[in-house]
C-alpha cells in the first residue's frame, strides 16, 4: 500500500499521524504548513525556546488561534490533543512525555539540543526524525543503535541532501550499478570566513537567518550533510574537505570519476560536492557490462564509462512528511548510520583564536567544519564539530588550522559529549 493510500485509510479510521516538532524556524514552520495540507497528518505539538514562535508556526499554517493551547504540562497537553487542539510550548522535553505524539522531529540545528531531544524521545519510545544533521554527523551511529534497541525508528529526512542522495544511491545499487561517487551541489560561493555579520545584508535579502546562511557559505552544512550520508553508506571523503570543483549537470560524470579517466578522484566510493549544480544531488555510476553500457548511451546518458544520475532539486522540510510516514506507518528509515562511521566533520578555526576564548555556535564567528576520514580524525585527535560549541580554547590557534581535543576544555555536562563517548566506546576508540 502506498503512503497516500495509507493516509486515506488512517483518515477513514478517524486517526492522524501525530507529530511533535522541536524548532519553529524556517524549516520547522514550512513542515507544519505542509502537513496541514495533507490527509490524516498533523503537527499536534510545536516547541521553540523563543516565546510565541511555536504559536506563530501554527498560525502560519492557518490553524485557528482558539485551537492552540500553550502549556508545559504533559497531561494537559495530551488531553488537549485528544480534544482536537494543538500544543505550543517553550519546553522541548514536553513532546517526548506526551502520550499523544507518535514521532518527534528535531529541527533546531543546534548539536547539543538535537542530541538531547533525540535521546529523550528514544527513552520514551518515540520515533525520531532528525533534521539536525549537525547532531547526526557527530552521534548518529549511537542514536541509531539506541533506537533499534528501543524498537523505534531513528532517521534523517527526505528532502535534505543526505535523504535525496540516498534515493538515487538506492536506485543505482538496487539495479546493480557500481556507485563511484555520490554528493550534492553547493549553492553559495565557498568563503570559510563567512559569518552572520559579513552576510547580514545577503541574509536579509534572502529572508534567511544570517547564522544559517553563514553555515552554508563557510561550507559547514555541506560537510555535515556529506558526513551523514557517507556514514550511512560507507563512503569517505577523497581528501580533507572534499574537492568541490566547478561542475555542470552535463559534466558531473566526467569530473567525479578517477584521475586515470580524466576526473578528480583518487579512488571510488567517495562523497563529494560541486559548485554550480545546486540545489541538485547526484550519484556517478559505472558498469563493465557492454550491453548495459550501450543501452545507457542509447538512452542519452552519455558515452561512459561513467554516467551521472542527477536530481536537480530537493524540497527540504516540505518533503519531510514522507520520512515521517515511513517511520510511523512502515517502521522504515530514509537514511541512517547502521555501520561504524567512516567519516567525521571536524573543527577548524575560522579566525585566530586566543587561549580563554569560547567557541560560539555553528555558522558563527569562530569555527567551521571540514569532513575527514574517521580513522584520520582519530589519529590526529581532531575535535568533532558537534562537540565544539561552548568549548573553551586552551591554546592559541591560527585561522585555518584544525582544532584538537587537546586545544579545548570540553563542555563537561553536555548530552552530545556523553553520547559521543558511548559511540567511541562502541567503536573501540579512545575515550576523550
Amino acid at each position: 500500500m502506498d503512503l497516500h493510500k495509507s493516509l486515506l485509510e488512517y483518515e477513514k479510521q478517524g486517526k492522524n499521524v501525530r507529530v511533535g516538532l522541536v524548532g519553529a524556524g524556517q524549516m520547522g514552520e514550512g513542515l507544519v504548513c505542509q502537513m496541514e495540507l495533507m490527509n490524516a497528518m498533523r503537527a499536534v505539538a510545536v516547541a521553540d525556546v523563543l516565546p510565541g514562535r511555536a504559536k506563530e508556526a501554527f498560525l502560519s499554517a492557518n490553524v485557528e488561534s482558539r485551537l492552540i493551547v500553550e502549556t508545559e504540562d504533559p497531561a494537559v497537553a495530551s488531553q488537549a490533543v485528544e480534544d482536537g487542539k494543538r500544543i505550543a510550548t517553550t519546553n522541548p522535553a514536553l513532546l517526548s512525555l506526551m502520550e499523544t505524539t507518535d514521532i518527534v522531529v528535531e529541527a533546531t540545528g543546534v548539536p547539543e539540543v538535537g542530541a538531547r531531544i533525540a535521546f529523550d524521545a528514544i527513552l520514551n519510545r518515540k520515533h525520531v526524525l532528525q533534521m539536525n544533521v549537525e547532531t547526526d554527523a557527530t552521534v548518529g551511529y549511537i542514536l541509531r543503535k539506541m533506537a533499534n534497541s528501543a524498537g523505534v525508528v531513528y532517521t534523517l529526512t527526505a528532502g535534505d541532501e543526505p535523504g535525496s542522495t540516498m534515493e538515487l544511491f538506492d536506485f543505482a545499487q538496487t539495479l546493480g550499478f557500481e556507485v563511484v561517487c555520490a554528493g550534492k551541489g553547493k549553492n553559495n560561493p565557498l568563503d570559510r570566513s563567512g559569518n552572520p555579520e559579513s552576510l547580514a545584508e545577503t541574509a536579509k535579502a534572502q529572508q534567511m537567518n544570517p547564522k544559517m546562511l553563514a553555515s552554508f557559505v563557510d561550507g559547514t552544512k555541506t560537510m555535515v550533510e556529506m558526513t551523514s550520508f557517507g556514514n550511512a553508506v560507507g563512503f569517505v571523503p577523497d581528501v580533507t574537505g572534499m574537492h568541490g570543483p566547478e561542475v555542470t549537470p552535463k559534466t558531473i560524470a566526467q569530473v567525479f570519476c578517477p584521475k586515470k579517466d580524466g576526473g578528480v578522484l583518487t579512488k571510488s566510493g567517495v562523497v563529494e560536492y560541486g559548485l554550480g549544480i545546486a540545489p541538485g544531488v547526484f550519484v556517478v555510476i559505472t558498469t563493465d557490462h557492454p550491453k548495459i553500457a550501450r543501452d545507457l548511451t542509447y538512452l542519452s546518458m552519455g558515452p561512459g564509462p561513467y554516467w551521472a544520475l542527477y536530481r536537480p532539486y530537493h524540497l527540504t522540510s516540505l518533503e519531510t512528511p514522507i520520512s515521517i510516514l515511513k517511520a510511523v506507518l512502515k517502521n522504515e528509515s530514509t537514511v541512517a548510520t547502521e555501520i561504524p562511521p567512516v567519516a567525521d566533520t571536524v573543527t577548524y578555526a575560522k579566525r585566530d583564536l586566543k587561549s580563554g576564548e569560547k567557541i560560539d555556535y555553528l555558522g558563527g564567528f569562530t569555527v567551521y567544519g571540514m569532513i575527514e576520514r574517521s580513522d584520520a580524525a582519530d589519529r590526529q585527535n581532531l575535535l568533532p564539530l558537534g562537540l565544539a560549541p561552548g568549548c573553551t580554547v586552551k591554546n592559541d590557534i591560527r585561522a585555518g588550522d584544525p582544532i584538537t581535543y587537546d586545544d579545548v576544555e570540553l563542555v563537561s555536562d553536555s548530552t552530545i559529549l556523553e553520547l559521543r563517548r558511548l559511540q567511541d566506546q562502541a567503536m573501540g576508540r579512545k575515550m576523550r
